[in-house]
């Protein structure tokens, strides 16, 4: 019998899902053994949900491919059978925050990909390698919900993590004002180009609450678990302003940054401290961890999505063109795998460290 933990995804027939699904197939921890998703689906083997609705580019892995779909609703049910929850369901808002919940009270961890828990006070949102000790806020999320192993922890919009990295690795330097503009591809809409074939050579300025995601998320991600108020109190500084445009790329976002700094870094300062950037998950050598998270590219036309999104298996962060401005101080630019490193590879991730410090068990 294996030893891995029992892992039910919630929204499994999504693109999200399907991406979750897809990286646990060989996990050494994690076993997928129960598959949840709207009543439409429910009844259905995974391979007939996902017919012709499969994204990936690997196939439907053989040891899901018979499991019977569970209707998501069905929270006794589902939390029966697993140890905890990968949740990309795709409802309002409202409805995931009320479903996320019940599986938390039902005692079953969850590990949510989507935005709608981001700004309760007590539930962590973090990127392993920056703000772990954030994880230390689930313990007043129990007590809230009265749950002994039930808790919900989220991972942040996929965007913000093609340059809140960089500015996390010069924090020692004081960026106290940003500008940040995404270009981001259609998969962080769940999309392809076969989904949506009127962005093929198309650009839309326009992505509904990106921005103020762009602008909020990082704040929250640098700031500090109060023990007084239960809660994670955002960082004031430094103040963010962005532009999110969808650009017809399948995988990865780019983002440009301008940075004002309170101190006077040079740029063997900054490249330094990118490419000496190590946090938690490098130090516990987590199995999805990158081994370098943040890489720097030297090339003046680097870094590129068709050359550098699956750094690390797309867990790594690449930044590049770092030059002196004439507004700002220094600018960049950076660039992430929205679907892995910004979706469910990071929430993975998160999985990960959260049994490495005895959360989930």
């Amino acid at each position: 019998m294996s030893n891995k933990l029992k892992v039910g995804v919630l929204g499994a027939t999504g693109m999200v899902g399907q991406r979750f699904v897809s990286l646990l197939e060989e996990h050494p921890w994690f076993e997928v053994t129960t598959i949840a998703a709207s009543p439409r689906s429910a009844g259905k083997t995974y391979a007939e949900a996902v017919n012709g609705r499969w994204k990936m580019e690997k196939p439907v892995p053989n040891a899901v491919k018979d499991l019977i779909v569970l209707d998501v609703n069905d929270v006794a049910k589902v939390a029966s059978q697993v140890d905890f929850v990968f949740s990309a369901v795709s409802m309002a808002k409202d409805e995931i925050k009320k479903i996320e919940e019940a599986y938390a009270k039902a005692e079953v961890p969850v590990v949510s990909n989507n935005s709608a828990h981001r700004w309760t006070p007590d539930v962590p949102m973090v990127i392993p390698e920056i703000n772990p000790e954030h994880f230390e806020v689930i313990k007043y999320q129990k007590e809230r919900l009265g749950t002994t192993k039930g808790f919900i922890a989220v991972k942040p919009n996929c965007s913000i993590q093609s340059y809140a990295p960089a500015l996390s690795a010069w924090m020692q330097f004081e960026p106290y004002e940003v500008i940040a503009s995404t270009y981001q591809a259609i998969s962080g809409a769940g999309k392809t180009f076969n989904d949506w074939p009127e962005m093929i050579g198309n650009v839309i300025p326009f992505i509904s609450g990106e921005e103020e995601k762009s602008e909020k998320e990082p704040l929250r991600i640098w700031g500090h678990v109060d023990s007084k108020k239960h809660a994670i109190i955002p960082a004031q500084s430094p103040v963010i302003t962005s532009q999110c445009i969808r650009v017809p790329i399948l995988y990865g976002h780019t983002a440009t940054a301008f940075v004002k700094f309170r101190q006077n870094p040079t740029k063997k300062d900054l490249i330094t401290a990118l490419e000496n950037y190590r946090g938690l998950p490098q130090k516990l050598n987590l199995p999805s961890a990158p081994k370098q998270f943040i890489q720097y590219m030297q090339e003046e036309d680097r870094p590129q999505v068709a050359k550098d999104v699956n750094f690390e298996n797309g867990m790594g962060i690449s930044i590049g063109r770092l030059r002196k401005d004439s507004l700002f101080d220094w600018k960049f630019v950076g660039l992430s795998h929205n679907t892995a490193r910004g979706a469910a590879g990071g929430a993975v991730l998160c999985a990960e460290l959260l049994k490495a410090q005895g959360y989930i068990n």
